[in-house]
Formats: C-alpha cells, sequence, structure tokens
C-alpha cells in the first residue's frame, strides 16, 4: 500500500504529468492507493470540486489512525521543528499517517523531505 499527498493526487487529478501520478496511477491499478485522513480532508475543501471527482476520493481506502497518533504526530513536529526546518501540522499529521502504516508517500511537496530525514519517512 502507498499513500498520496495531496499535491500529487491534485497533479493526477487534474492530469499532469510525472512519475507521482504515474506511481498512483498504477497504485489504483492494483488497488494499493490510500489516502492519509488529512489528505481527503483537504481535497474534499475544495468547494468546486465536481462531485464525480467527490465521489472517486471518498471511495479510497484510508489509513488509519492508531492510539497514541497525537502525541506522535507532536512529537514528530517538534523534531523537524528543533532542526529548524518548515513543519506544517497538516504535514506533519500526514508524514505520522504514513510511519504508522508503513506506508510510502507519492508527494510533489519538498517539505516532506524534512520528515523523511527526521524519522525516514519513505518518500517516492
Amino acid at each position: 500500500m502507498i499513500a498520496a499527498d495531496t499535491s500529487s493526487m491534485v497533479a493526477f487529478l487534474a492530469g499532469d504529468n510525472g512519475d507521482d501520478v504515474e506511481l498512483i496511477q498504477s497504485a489504483l491499478d492494483h488497488r494499493q492507493l490510500a489516502l492519509p485522513p488529512v489528505v481527503l480532508t483537504e481535497l474534499l475543501s475544495d468547494p468546486a470540486l465536481p462531485e464525480r471527482v467527490r465521489a472517486l476520493l471518498s471511495a479510497l481506502p484510508i489509513l488509519d489512525i492508531e492510539p497514541g497518533f497525537w502525541e506522535r504526530a507532536g512529537l514528530l513536529r517538534a523534531s523537524v521543528l528543533r532542526q529548524k526546518k518548515k513543519a506544517r501540522v497538516a504535514d506533519a499529521l500526514i508524514a505520522q499517517s504514513c510511519l504508522d502504516q508503513s506506508s510510502p508517500l507519492v508527494t510533489r511537496d519538498r517539505d516532506f523531505r524534512h520528515f523523511a530525514t527526521a524519522a525516514k519517512l519513505p518518500l517516492l
């Protein structure tokens, strides 16, 4: 199972090209794509999102939230901030979701490299 970040999902839905878009398509074809809960929330927040896309997104598997998630996410974010690196709350929550489920993250967002360094988050 792989997880997709909002940046790569937006590119995929827009029909953009890229390795991340190809990975998402392949994962969808093989039923191996899941979304971190925060990614689903971000994507569904678009008021102009077509209903067919909303239905597609809502049908995708969501990564589970494990007990202690919020504490681990806070500590993860603190470890990145301690290094004077950028660590948005949403990104920390996405990264922790992936770490808890051992799911590599497909992303275009370079800010996730800080989580990869701090916690060995696998990025694709």
